[in-house]
C-alpha cells in the first residue's frame, strides 16, 4: 500500500466542493484586487461633466487599469495551469513583474483612444467627409483588439515595447480566430456598459481578464514556443 506524504497532497483537493470553493475564492480575490489596483481612480469618471475635454482626464484615470489587467491575467494563467490557494501572491507577483512594461505601451494606447474620442466628439463642427467618423471608429476598434493581444503577451513574456507592438500586430492577422474572439469580448464589454453601466464593466474586469486568457491562449503558446525555447 502506498502512503502519500503531506507534501504530495493536493493543496486544493479533488472533491467538487473543494474545487468550487477555490474557484469562488479566486474570482473574489482577482476581481477585488483588479478593482483596487486599476478601477478605483475610475470612481471619479461619473462625477465629471459631460464635456469632451474631460476625455483627457478620463484617459489619465484609466492608466492604472492596464497593469491591473495584466496582473489578473498572470494570476489566472497560474490558476489554469494548476489551481492552488495563493491567488493573492500570484496577482501581486504578476503586478510587480509586468506593471512598468505594460505602462510603456498602455499609456500611448489610451492617449490614442482619447484623441479619437475627442475627434469624434467634435466631428460635426469639423469640415471632414461624412465617412471620417466611421474610419475613426474602425481605427479605435483595431487599437483595442491590438491591446487585448498585447496584454496577453505582456502578462506572459518579458518583451521590449517595440517587440510587443510588432508581435501583437502580427498575431492579429496570423490568428484570426483569436482576433474574432477578442472582438467578441469587446462587443460584450460594450454591451455591459450600454445595458448596465461602465462601473459594472470595471467590477467584472477580473473575470474579463480570465476570458482574455482563454481566448488568447493560442497566441501565448505560439509566442512562448518561439521566444523561450
Amino acid at each position: 500500500m502506498t502512503v502519500s506524504r503531506p507534501g504530495d497532497l493536493d493543496e486544493v483537493g479533488d472533491g467538487p466542493l473543494s474545487r468550487g470553493a477555490t474557484l469562488v475564492q479566486w474570482v473574489m480575490v482577482i476581481c477585488g484586487f483588479t478593482v483596487l489596483t486599476g478601477g478605483l481612480p475610475l470612481i471619479l469618471v461619473p462625477f465629471l461633466s459631460d464635456d469632451a475635454s474631460n476625455l483627457w482626464l478620463t484617459a489619465l484615470l484609466a492608466l492604472p487599469m492596464g497593469p491591473a489587467l495584466a496582473a489578473a491575467m498572470f494570476a489566472w494563467r497560474r490558476y489554469v495551469a494548476e489551481p492552488d490557494l495563493q491567488a493573492v501572491s500570484h496577482f501581486w507577483r504578476g503586478y510587480r513583474l509586468n506593471a512598468f512594461d505594460v505602462l510603456r505601451w498602455w499609456t500611448p494606447m489610451v492617449l490614442a483612444l482619447a484623441v479619437i474620442g475627442f475627434s469624434l466628439a467634435y466631428l460635426d463642427a469639423a469640415a471632414v467627409p461624412s465617412g471620417y467618423g466611421v474610419v475613426l471608429v474602425v481605427i479605435a476598434v483595431a487599437i483595442m483588439l491590438w491591446a487585448v493581444v498585447a496584454l496577453a503577451l505582456s502578462s506572459r513574456l518579458s518583451l521590449r515595447t517595440r517587440d510587443v507592438a510588432r508581435l501583437a500586430t502580427y498575431y492579429l492577422a496570423a490568428k484570426p480566430l483569436v482576433t474574432l474572439g477578442a472582438f467578441s469580448l469587446l462587443v460584450l464589454s460594450a454591451g455591459i456598459v450600454l445595458v448596465v453601466s461602465d462601473w459594472a464593466l470595471v467590477l467584472a474586469s477580473g473575470l474579463l481578464a480570465f476570458a482574455v486568457v482563454t481566448t488568447t491562449q493560442p497566441v501565448v503558446d505560439d509566442a512562448t514556443a518561439r521566444f523561450t525555447a
